[in-house]
């Protein structure tokens, strides 16, 4: 087997079942309303039990937390404002009582789900199918063509000792197609400023994707599960999305969302 062959070995699995997450995710986003927050229900859910398995969490404990997560995302969603707050933490204080060990990486990774599945639907509700398909455009375009980038020029390691297969090219890859995918979005009412938006956001599904990677080398494995074939868990595919979601609420905040031509 050649060595370009093998650096594609997993590419038809990973197509396969990556076309199937993408007409799943792609239908719900469209459909909105119950359907979307079902896939948000079940992706928090998922992540927070991968995150307990990883950690050192039995399997009960790691189903416990997420269905915990899952229901603390639905408050914070549904109750007003104020009175959903707590929730946002209630998964990360009950793993303190939970878990024996790994306590602080579990308290941050499970609060930053929590608000990244609420920033998904907010995302949605506030701004519609346009912009929450513009938003997983970003991460996924990130993502694959930092892949084939990577694979395909290679170049000087980002960061070797966190993740050994990232590089420099493929990084900037994901910047670039981040920034193709913001000029598309670019017409009547929205200003060039989303292009600036759009691989700010690339960089931060980057770091998402950073932060799993060493958590993962600290816990000494190599996918979060084995839930999704040729991607490894849900946790794999979801770590960009989970950093894009929780700098766009701060975006959002801000600046003016979507940004008006000056």
């Amino acid at each position: 087997m050649s060595a370009t062959s093998e650096k594609f070995a997993d590419l038809a699995v990973r197509m396969s079942s990556g076309a199937v997450m993408a007409v799943v995710g792609i239908a719900a986003v469209w459909a909105g309303g119950i359907w979307f927050m079902i896939l948000l229900t079940v992706i928090c859910a998922a992540l927070v039990w991968e995150l307990v398995r990883m950690l050192g969490g039995g399997p009960r404990r790691a189903i416990t937390m997420g269905l915990i997560a899952a229901g603390s995302f639905l408050a914070v969603r549904f109750l007003p404002e104020g009175v959903g707050l707590p929730f946002v933490l209630a998964p990360a204080l009950a793993g303190i009582g939970l878990l024996e060990r790994n306590r602080t990486l579990y308290i941050v990774f499970s609060a930053l789900i929590v608000i990244a599945c609420y920033g998904l639907a907010v995302q949605r509700v506030d701004f519609g199918f346009q912009w929450m398909l513009w938003l997983a455009l970003v991460v996924i375009a990130t993502d694959v063509f930092g892949y084939f980038a990577g694979r395909l020029l290679g170049g000087p390691k980002f960061w070797p000792q966190v993740s050994p297969k990232k590089t420099w090219s493929g990084t900037a890859a994901g910047w670039i197609a981040a920034a193709v995918v913001g000029v598309f979005f670019m017409g009547p009412g929205v200003g060039v400023e989303i292009i600036g938006i759009s691989i700010a956001i690339s960089m931060a599904s980057q770091m998402g994707d950073i932060a799993e990677s060493a958590m993962k080398r600290k816990m000494g494995v190599k996918d979060s599960s084995a839930l999704i074939p040729g991607h490894g868990g849900v946790f794999d595919r979801f770590d960009g999305m989970l950093g894009a979601s929780v700098f766009l609420l701060l975006i959002e905040q801000l600046v003016d969302f979507p940004p008006v031509p000056l």
